[in-house]
């Protein structure tokens, strides 16, 4: 091979080798390292379809429901069902002597209390209870609903006995006085017989008003406070057994 044969074939051979690296320089400049994977936009636990609401501070609380007319499911297909209610308490003499009545007739009752009397006599509520009656607000201080002031009227009645019946006194009540009864998710309760045994017109005369008005289903409306109620407690010793007789049975209202 000549000399000018052979520098020929070198520079040919140096040539294609410098096509061939820089062939492989480019493929390697091509290989990019990995990405990493973008973070996920869907949330590893699923939130609720339904949000959850966290209820006003001001808002009733729904736990139990005030019952429409709280005296309809107890008194469904039986006739001889009375409702006795007692108004104006708790007091620390009457109240106990009432349940002791009660008792002694199997008998319950409804009482429809003050939040001034529950705060000055503690314990009482839960003696009332105890006994398997149950308790309705008649406000905090008996004031006449319809003649206060809208914001006095909201107090009384928002801020009373916790119940799911409200009683107003004197049975005084408007459209006004029902919206804010709703509003605080109770329901008015008033009475279909009053033997006027708040002014003590004797105990036989407590008895016969209410042999002579109670008729199936009614409410009869009592007191166990707001004065002396001794013949109160003597006519109910009276008239329970009498009322027994005729085949009726005495609940406490749904409240």
């Amino acid at each position: 091979m000549s000399r000018k044969f052979a520098a020929i074939v070198a520079s040919g051979s140096a040539l294609a080798f410098l096509v061939i690296g820089s062939l492989i320089a480019i493929a390697l400049g091509n290989v990019r390292p990995p990405t990493p994977a973008a973070a996920s936009t869907t949330p590893s636990v699923t939130p609720s379809a339904t949000p959850t609401s966290t209820p006003s501070v001001n808002a009733p609380s729904t736990a139990h429901q005030p019952t429409p007319n709280p005296t309809a499911a107890l008194a469904a297909g039986n006739k001889k069902v009375l409702f006795l209610t007692f108004d104006d308490g708790p007091d620390p003499v009457w109240t106990p002597e009432v349940l002791a009545v009660l008792a002694k007739y199997d008998a319950h009752a409804t009482f429809f209390e003050l939040g001034s009397m529950q705060a000055a006599h503690p314990g009482l509520r839960e003696q009332v209870l105890a006994a398997g009656n149950t308790i309705g607000s008649h406000s905090i201080t008996h004031p006449q609903l319809t003649a206060i002031s809208p914001a006095r009227r909201h107090h009384e009645i928002f801020d009373g006995p916790r119940s799911t019946c409200f009683r107003p006194p004197y049975g005084a009540t408007n459209a006004k006085v029902r919206a804010d009864i709703k509003a605080a998710g109770m329901v008015q309760v008033l009475w279909d017989v009053d033997p006027r045994d708040w002014a003590r017109p004797g105990t036989n005369a407590i008895v016969q008003n209410i042999l002579t008005h109670a008729h199936r289903r009614n409410i009869i409306l009592l007191h166990d406070g707001g004065g002396n109620r001794s013949q109160t407690i003597a006519a109910l010793d009276k008239v329970l057994p009498l009322l027994k007789a005729q085949g009726y049975s005495f609940p406490a209202m749904d409240c």
